[in-house]
């Protein structure tokens, strides 16, 4: 299913253009790759000038190119890329690794890696009639590891991929006519056997080893592999590799091209979550259809710096949770697209599946709305609606991204693209940040509530969450929390901004164990209530009021502990009845002026 679709995909691709009017993808045989350099020959072999193939970034970097594929080399023996490579197999020289040499020393010959780049070039290219195959030819034939000094090459280009162009940069040799028809010969394997694709459906050549995937966050520069049986134990009824799973050499192309492209960043079909790589695609009859939902898809998960493009994108969520058709909506977004999202993460030289969405994009943006649905409010946490990583940040330890849990990140996205109860790891992280720093801000309090209110829905528990400041709601653990807040009021109008107030002090323990501290706080506010009758006795009669109301909903005796749902519920119920006496505080500001 995964492959078939990516195989898909990689047909959709390949029938479009980007701006430079090449095709997206390369075709059947060929990579994508970082080429940093290029060396421009005469025809007669002789090298005339290196040309940089860079980006012009602060920091440049090697462009992309669509060069002979390249694949796995083996451990031991040097195997060189047709017609490209490394400095170390194309030119014999590699950066000089001991640090103290390198200054006077920047390069040490690397004659193995050389050798078999000569000789396999040699081999193909001396019956070729070609005047550029031919100029590599004499190029290899002349060419020793020395003549980088000599030749006074930068010592920039060393352990860079270098390509090779005939007279002019742009007269790259690898796309003559001639280079890709002996390429097109070197790809049909004598080794390969024919069998049913499992992709396809077709009979074909079973690609005995599949091409790297490159780009999964942590994984090895040279790429993974999703199917690979590089030993005996992973091998059945008597067969090798690839003809465990067979895929035929076209269909494993294409599935790994597809994924490449996906993977990179400046395509923006990849986000990083946790320790997983998640892309993302859509498949729908005709292509506008199909990259309006991954448009769609990706302004959800990345939210533009743009205040009024954002709220559009959260406006369409908002319409669709209060049930609004999708394509009344957005004319554009077709509720029938397919919609695929698939998380990767590395293990060793292998790639790994986290997770696998395979639906519709209707269902999807339902599982989206809910979410932002669950996670509303009031008052509002937020000015511009918050990414997933955003809000996984209040779950991090001095809010920093590193500190994020790869499994808790991975399990949350999880619970929003697929409409699932969110992990109660993330409910216990919120409470203990909570505990920690003395933080009850409006993003820790609407996850916390968009958790319980998703179980709540689930019918894992008993009650529901409000939304807003609800005086009614008889739930003890929201009372608490409510007293607590009003409790922290009154010792702020009697005393004023203290170093270390009650939320500071006591917070953690009142919401955990309210029996130990309640009693403490509430006589201690008698004290401030009394004083608070001197200076503002309107303002003490108010707050005797909003304590009287709370202790006449609450039992007799205060509770010894409270669960970890319980906890959740009694900082909802403090940020509500705290931001209550800031709107009123606002409303009052507003009339006086």
């Amino acid at each position: 299913m995964i492959l078939a679709s990516l195989a898909r995909y990689y047909r959709r691709l390949a029938a479009k253009t980007d701006d430079m009017g090449n095709p997206k993808v390369p075709p059947y045989g060929f990579s994508e790759e970082k080429i940093g350099w290029i060396l421009v020959l005469d025809k007669e072999g002789r090298l005339k000038t290196v040309v940089p193939n860079l980006t012009a970034d602060k920091k440049p970097q090697p462009k992309l190119m669509s060069v002979p594929q390249s694949f796995k080399r083996p451990g031991t023996t040097p195997k060189p890329f047709f017609l490209w490579d490394k400095t170390s197999y194309a030119l014999g020289v590699e950066a000089n690794k001991n640090k103290a040499e390198a200054k006077e020393k920047p390069f040490t010959p690397s004659e193995k890696t050389f050798d078999a780049f000569k000789q396999y070039h040699l081999d193909l290219l001396q019956n070729s009639e070609d005047e550029g195959l031919q100029a590599l030819y004499r190029f290899l034939q002349n060419w020793q590891p020395a003549h980088f000094a000599a030749e006074n090459l930068p010592a920039e280009m060393l352990d860079a991929n270098i390509a090779f162009s005939l007279e002019k940069p742009t007269a790259l040799i690898h796309k003559r006519e001639a280079a890709q028809s002996l390429w097109a010969g070197c790809l049909k394997s004598d080794e390969a056997l024919e069998g049913l694709c499992l992709i396809s459906g077709d009979t074909a050549l079973i690609a005995r080893l599949h091409p790297a995937i490159k780009g999964v966050f942590g994984g090895q520069s040279s790429g993974g592999s999703i199917i690979s049986f590089n030993k005996e134990a992973f091998a059945s009824f008597g067969k090798e590799q690839g003809a465990n799973a067979p895929v035929s050499e076209q269909s494993a192309f294409a599935y790994t091209t597809a994924l490449n492209y996906l993977l990179r960043r400046e395509n923006n079909h990849c986000l990083t979550i946790g320790d997983a790589s998640t892309v993302f695609w859509a498949e729908a009859d005709d292509n506008a259809t199909a990259q309006a939902a991954e448009g769609f898809f990706a302004q959800v998960f990345m939210p533009p710096n743009d205040e009024q493009e954002s709220a559009k994108i959260f406006n369409v969520l908002e319409q669709i949770g209060k049930g609004c058709p999708l394509q009344e909506i957005a004319p554009e977004l077709s509720p029938n697209t397919r919609f695929y999202i698939l998380g990767l993460a590395p293990n060793a030289a292998r790639i790994s599946v986290r997770f696998w969405l395979d639906t519709t994009f209707g269902q999807l943006a339902e599982n989206l709305a809910q979410h932002w649905k669950d996670l509303h409010i009031e008052p509002c946490a937020w000015k511009t609606p918050p990414s997933i990583w955003r809000l996984l940040l209040q779950t991090a330890v001095l809010g920093k991204s590193e500190n994020i849990s790869p499994v808790l990140a991975g399990e949350m996205t999880r619970a929003v693209i697929c409409g699932t109860p969110y992990p109660l790891s993330l409910l216990s992280q919120l409470i203990t940040r909570i505990r920690a720093d003395g933080d009850v801000n409006g993003l820790r309090v609407a996850m916390i509530k968009a958790v319980l209110q998703r179980r709540f829905r689930k019918d894992f528990i008993e009650e529901g969450v409000p939304m807003s400041l609800n005086n009614e709601s008889p739930n003890r653990a929201y009372l608490l929390g409510r007293l607590f807040a009003v409790l922290e009021r009154i010792q702020y109008q009697a005393l004023g901004e203290l170093n270390a107030g009650i939320a500071d002090r006591y917070y953690g323990s009142a919401s955990a164990v309210p029996f130990s501290v309640f009693p403490r706080l509430l006589s201690g506010a008698k004290h401030h209530l009394s004083r608070l009758r001197k200076d503002k006795a309107g303002m003490a009669v108010n707050l005797d009021k909003d304590l009287g109301e709370i202790i006449a909903k609450l039992p007799e005796t205060f509770p010894r502990h409270l669960s970890i749902d319980e906890q959740g519920r009694f900082a909802i119920g403090y940020y509500h009845q705290k931001q209550s006496y800031f709107a009123k505080k606002e409303t009052a500001e507003t009339i006086e002026n």
